[in-house]
């Protein structure tokens, strides 16, 4: 089928494959954003000033640059060597293998309410979500909570126009892309009318993402952390004026960018066999192109089971929502795609003729 069996649910045949609980494994929040955006005060901020949180902070080096190492020994020779602060939380710089670090974690996770990973020079989660998602010795102890971006509003237009040469990725566009939560930092450096701007433009790339405004990195710590970003069910937390046509309207001004978000509703049942054609044709045409994904959706023969699914690129979560859909409810079909080079309307028409007619044909 065309998702992945993470925890999937046969549409045609309702059979569970794998779904456990998430109730208990520690949350892994993983922070990206372009150096200088303020992270390093925001790991600063977690470790020595708050005291509300107990929390793991993983450095995590990426590219061939060292990441800031304002906070994390330079001694430290082997991901084992934890830093413990006098708030409770520890820091460890991750200089190998993420894997090897999270399952010596996993024996004192309970000690923690949350893990950040704070990543450096990494435009696209996707291989860290997978592996944490597939890999049993991780699947079992830890989830994914959300991805969070840190933004310098000062400077992130400039981040964003970057052009890079041919084939390479824009970093902060991917960044911002493919995020849950935007913290917007260093309002203090910007007039009023440069903070709407930047606003917009994010808003422009990824109209789902929420924005939650800071200054020198103080970020309010419960707005980001145990959120709950990756949930199959965040579908249906999505605000539905998101979904109006007019969200069109800031696309022109930064078309070089080619990413933005779409949001597609309408109601109906859906033909659970023309829906999978579907989605197996564009997850092996588009993946690549597919950063984040939600849906929402009603199938003809499944009675009141409500379905919903969110991915990233190929990496797709689906199965039958906790909530049935209510007696008197509108089964309305919603769909969340955030990405490159999408055309909303060509999408529009692909999945409504997925929908089931009495006489079967399309």
């Amino acid at each position: 089928e065309w998702w992945q069996h993470i925890h999937s649910y046969h549409i045609v045949c309702p059979s569970f494959i794998h779904m456990s609980t998430t109730d208990d494994k520690t949350p892994i929040t993983v922070i990206t954003g372009f150096l200088g955006a303020g992270k390093t005060t925001l790991v600063n901020y977690i470790l020595k000033e708050q005291n509300d949180w107990k929390i793991a902070v993983l450095e995590n080096e990426f590219g061939e640059v060292s990441i800031d190492t304002g906070l994390v020994a330079e001694s430290m020779d082997s991901p084992e060597d934890l830093i413990t602060m006098d708030n409770g939380c520890v820091c460890c710089s991750v200089r190998g293998d993420l894997i090897r670090t999270l399952g010596q974690l996993s024996k004192r996770r309970k000690d923690f309410d949350a893990i950040i990973l704070e990543t450096t020079g990494m435009a696209d989660p996707a291989p860290i979500i997978y592996t944490i998602q597939t890999n049993p010795k991780m699947s079992d102890h830890y989830k994914i909570d959300s991805l969070v971006c840190l933004a310098d509003a000062k400077h992130i237009e400039q981040h964003l126009d970057e052009v890079k040469p041919e084939g390479n990725v824009n970093e902060a566009l991917h960044q911002v892309a493919f995020a849950d939560k935007i913290l917007l930092n260093k309002l203090d450096l910007v007039t009023e009318e440069e903070k709407g701007r930047v606003k917009e433009r994010l808003k422009s790339i990824n109209q789902f993402a929420t924005i939650i405004e800071t200054k020198r990195s103080v970020a309010p710590l419960d707005k980001i952390l145990n959120v709950d970003g990756f949930n199959m069910e965040s579908i249906l937390n999505v605000d539905p004026n998101f979904f109006d046509e007019e969200d069109d309207a800031n696309k022109k001004v930064h078309n070089t960018s080619l990413v933005q978000s779409v949001g597609i509703r309408f109601e109906g049942n859906l033909h659970a066999q023309w829906f999978n054609m579907f989605m197996m044709d564009l997850l092996r045409d588009r993946a690549a192109d597919l950063y984040r994904t939600k849906g929402l959706l009603s199938f003809h023969g499944q009675g009141d089971t409500k379905f919903v699914f969110q991915g990233v690129h190929e990496q797709i979560n689906f199965g039958p929502s906790q909530k049935p859909w209510g007696k008197d409810e509108e089964r309305v079909n919603v769909f969340v795609f955030i990405g490159k080079n999408l055309d909303r309307a060509e999408l529009t028409k692909s999945l409504m003729e997925c929908l089931y007619k009495e006489d079967g044909k399309k």
